[in-house]
C-alpha cells in the first residue's frame, strides 16, 4: 500500500473500527489507537450534548456500544457538526432498536430543539394584522407541530415505555424573538388545525376550520366558528400563525 488516498481509507477504516481493521501498515498500534480513541472520543461527546435524555436514559454500556454502532455502520451524507444529530436519527430510523422502539422517536425530539435553534427559516410574505377568519392564515416556519406515536416527554430512566400508548403525543415546538424554545402539548383538534394550515395556500381560515369541523363531527355552523375563533387569536398572539398570507 503506497498511495495516500489507500493510506487515508485504511486509517479511516481502522479509527471506524478498529477490531476489525488493521489500519495502513508502517503507523505504531500506541500512534493509531489515539486516533481512533479520538475520533470516538469527540463524537461521543458531541452527542451526548444533542440527546442528554437518550444518554441519561441509555446509562454508561449501552449509549457508547450505541455511539461504536454508529460509528462502525453509519456513512454520514455531510460533514457539518451541527447536522450529525440528524444523521444519528437517520441511522437510528433505518436500524430501529428491538429492545427500546422508543428511541428513534426520542431522538429526533431531543433534535428538534437544537434544529429549531439553529433554523435560517423566515417568515413569508403576510398580512401581520390580516383577519384569519376571511384571508388565508400563514402558519409560521418557527413553529414546528409534531406528533409521536411514543411519549417522547415523558421518557427518561425512569419510564421506558414497553408499548406505545393509544393516544400519539401532540407538540408544538415555537421559538421565541429572544431564541427561546417553547414547548406545549396539543390537543387533537388543535394539531388538525395547524397541520391544515401547513398544507393550505388559498383556503380562507373560515374555510379551514369548517374543514374541522366536518372532520370532528360537528355540524359546522356559526355557533362552532364562534367557539373556535379565540383559538386563532390566540396563536396569532403567540407567532405561531403570525397573519395571512399576500399573494
Amino acid at each position: 500500500m503506497t498511495g495516500l488516498a489507500e493510506q487515508l481509507h485504511a486509517l479511516a477504516s481502522h479509527v471506524r473500527d478498529p477490531s476489525v481493521h488493521p489500519g495502513p501498515p508502517g503507523i505504531e498500534v500506541r500512534r493509531l489507537q489515539v486516533y481512533a480513541d479520538l475520533v470516538f472520543n469527540n463524537l461521543d461527546g458531541l452527542l451526548a450534548g444533542n440527546f442528554p435524555v437518550i444518554r441519561k436514559t441509555l446509562g454508561d454500556a449501552a449509549w457508547h456500544a450505541l455511539v461504536r454502532r454508529f460509528l462502525q455502520q453509519h456513512r454520514s451524507r455531510t460533514p457539518l457538526f451541527t447536522e450529525v444529530g440528524r444523521e444519528l436519527i437517520a441511522y437510528l430510523e433505518a436500524a430501529p432498536d428491538p429492545e427500546r422502539p422508543w428511541l428513534a422517536e426520542l431522538a429526533h425530539y431531543e433534535w428538534s430543539e437544537l434544529g429549531l435553534q439553529l433554523s435560517e427559516a423566515t417568515l413569508p410574505p403576510h398580512d401581520s394584522q390580516g383577519d384569519l377568519l376571511a384571508g388565508v392564515p400563514v402558519l409560521s416556519p418557527l413553529a414546528w407541530p409534531l406528533a409521536y406515536r411514543w411519549p417522547v416527554d415523558r421518557i427518561g430512566p425512569d419510564h421506558k415505555p414497553a408499548s406505545p400508548p393509544p393516544e400519539p403525543t401532540r407538540l408544538l415546538l415555537r421559538r421565541e424573538p429572544d431564541g427561546r424554545i417553547r414547548f406545549a402539548s396539543l390537543s387533537p383538534l388543535l394539531f388538525r388545525l395547524l397541520e391544515l394550515v401547513d398544507g393550505n395556500r388559498d383556503r380562507s381560515g373560515r374555510e379551514l376550520l369548517l374543514q374541522l369541523a366536518r372532520e370532528a363531527g360537528h355540524a359546522g355552523d356559526d355557533a362552532f366558528i364562534a367557539e373556535a375563533a379565540p383559538m386563532l387569536q390566540r396563536l396569532h398572539a403567540e407567532g405561531v400563525l403570525p397573519g395571512t398570507r399576500i399573494d
